[in-house]
């Protein structure tokens, strides 16, 4: 498993991290955000999403719709929050499986997901706010995730 943390000291910061990695992200991509409330999870899927789009939009938080979608020119986005979630059949409906193989797709509290509904080789990305410095962990285990976040804790 590859694995890199870096020190997040402001809001600036997480969206520069956000930014930086929209840049990486294709269709069939799939990120698992983890951390608890006001960890920053909602902030740096928004800084992903506005990085992608070519205009400024507002980026609600999905926690009562499970998900809000985008379209950047090169792909749909899917930005899901699962803390609210009911039944894991609403995934199903909603088409979350198939937006994980087309979409760019971001997922709070994806430890609701059903285990069947995992993505392979995911992004995950761990916000660790504990402290007055947040640590983001960045980690994957396997598929081109690996090589990406071997080479960002080499620069």
């Amino acid at each position: 498993m590859a694995s890199i943390s870096v020190s997040i000291a402001s809001e600036l910061e997480m969206t520069t991290l956000g930014r930086r990695l929209a840049t990486i992200l294709l269709p069939g991509d799939t990120v698992l955000l983890r951390g608890p409330i006001g960890a920053g999870k909602s902030h740096l899927a928004r800084a992903i999403i506005q990085a992608r789009l070519e205009h400024e939009e507002d980026i609600p938080s999905p926690t009562f719709t499970l998900v809000q979608t985008y379209r950047a020119d090169d792909a749909e986005i899917w930005h899901t929050d699962l803390y609210r979630l009911g039944d894991s059949s609403e995934l199903v409906e909603l088409g979350l499986d198939d937006a994980m193989e087309q979409a760019i797709v971001l997922i709070e509290w994806p430890d609701r997901l059903p285990p069947e509904m995992l993505p392979t080789h995911p992004l995950e990305i761990e916000i660790d706010h504990s402290a007055e410095v947040r640590q983001v962990t960045l980690s994957a285990d396997g598929g081109r995730w690996t090589e990406i976040v071997d080479r960002l804790s080499n620069e």
